[in-house]
């Protein structure tokens, strides 16, 4: 299975959540500045409530951001989208679908949920402020809490893509286009405009002046705020570019199924060898993987990385067939599988290689080929290299 990018918290919803570890230095970073802010707000309180409703706060806020998740999730798996992960970066939530939604109405949806999930908790916290005052524990919490989740959505309806605001905006495109992918071209172009002016701002902050927008937004010369700004710019910039990458890839690899790049050559090695024989096998060749055979019978598969999983000194007395990816937990795909599609299958569980199978009448599998990850890459770039306008000709 894919080792997810950090560790698994929770499970709401049948979502499984994960904290990546820079999670940890933004959480750090907000209970220490909420700490000072209610020590200087607060003075009549003790240290320990001080520090008691700093790390309450920062817990609920990123409570928030996974209930902005959780709401992109649900509405996800209303339309028969499969969400297979949660996972809360320093930047905040991801939520990893198996694909993309197939309409713009569905697009829509999706990035919408999640800001209304943020309207719905500042409406929430503000009704408490209106019960507790502020100078009580609960109303300084309920207070940071409302206008932190009204930031939240009203940041993530900017339309930067892949913001929430950036995927609505690329769902309004898609539906007056029609077409997915110029959508993405256009939500991912106003993107980049977007993060370099929120970069640019960031810049003049920390260096040039102020910031003001009327009665909105009033933000002094500082240089730690002005550089946090730039750098959010730099992450929305990259996200743009890497989204729009994504469509090439679909664009280059269309029509292209695991038949056309898969290697008719498979090598196989015997599962009753020690491991010292792979590893003299895999030196003599070159070749990474193998498929393990006992008897002509498929068994399992073993690789470069499995072998250094083992000590060195264990390999003359350890079996091959001891160490081997069991054969029930080998992904295999189809010879008239999409090449797309296999390749998400290949990262989504983090596997460099796929044998082809075809069946045959009595229910029985035969391996005709091996596609890896390296052969797609191979086909992407000199696909790129010719260029879309001699592909769409040869169509």
């Amino acid at each position: 299975m894919r080792p997810r990018p950090g560790f698994h918290i929770a499970t709401v919803a049948g979502i499984p959540i994960y904290l990546h570890p820079t999670w940890l230095v933004i959480f750090g970073l907000i209970t220490w500045t909420l700490v000072n802010q209610y020590s200087a707000q607060h003075p009549e309180w003790s240290a320990q409530q001080h520090w008691g409703a700093g790390v309450v706060t920062s817990i609920l806020f990123f409570g928030s951001v996974i209930l902005h998740e959780i709401f992109h999730g649900l509405v996800s798996r209303h339309y028969k989208i499969k969400v297979q992960a949660i996972t809360l970066y320093i930047f905040g939530g991801v939520t990893r679908s198996e694909r993309e939604p197939s309409k713009a109405i569905q697009e829509f949806n999706i990035a919408a949920a999640g800001p209304f999930a943020n309207i719905l908790l500042y409406v929430i916290f503000h009704v408490l402020t209106k019960f507790f005052p502020y100078n009580s524990t609960v109303g300084a919490l309920a207070s940071w809490l409302a206008f932190i989740n009204l930031s939240l959505a009203v940041f993530n309806l900017v339309p930067g893509f892949p913001l929430d605001g950036g995927r609505v905006f690329r769902a309004i495109a898609w539906g007056i286009t029609g077409d997915f992918s110029r959508a993405t071209r256009i939500a991912g172009a106003i993107g980049k405009l977007v993060a370099y002016a929120i970069i640019l701002a960031g810049a003049w902050l920390a260096l040039g002046g102020g910031i003001k927008i009327g009665n909105l937004l009033n933000l002094e010369r500082d240089i730690v705020t002005g550089l946090w700004i730039a750098f959010i710019g730099w992450f929305i910039l990259n996200a743009a570019q890497e989204s729009v990458a994504q469509i090439e890839v679909r664009e280059t690899l269309s029509g292209l199924r695991a038949q056309d790049v898969m290697s008719h050559e498979v090598p196989t090695f015997p599962g009753g060898n020690t491991l010292e024989d792979y590893a003299e096998e895999v030196l003599r060749t070159g070749r990474r993987f193998h498929l393990v055979l006992n008897d002509d019978r498929l068994t399992g598969m073993m690789n470069v990385q499995a072998l250094n999983a083992v000590p060195r000194d264990e390999w003359a007395g350890t079996s091959v067939q001891g160490v081997m990816v069991p054969r029930e937990n080998i992904l295999l795909a189809k010879p008239e599988e999409p090449l797309l599609a296999l390749l998400e299958r290949l990262l989504a569980s983090d596997v460099n290689q796929m044998p082809v199978v075809t069946e045959n009448g009595e229910g029985g599998m035969h391996i005709v080929g091996m596609v890896t990850r390296d052969s797609i890459l191979r086909v992407i770039q000199t696909r790129s290299e010719l260029g879309a306008e001699a592909l769409r000709a040869k169509e």
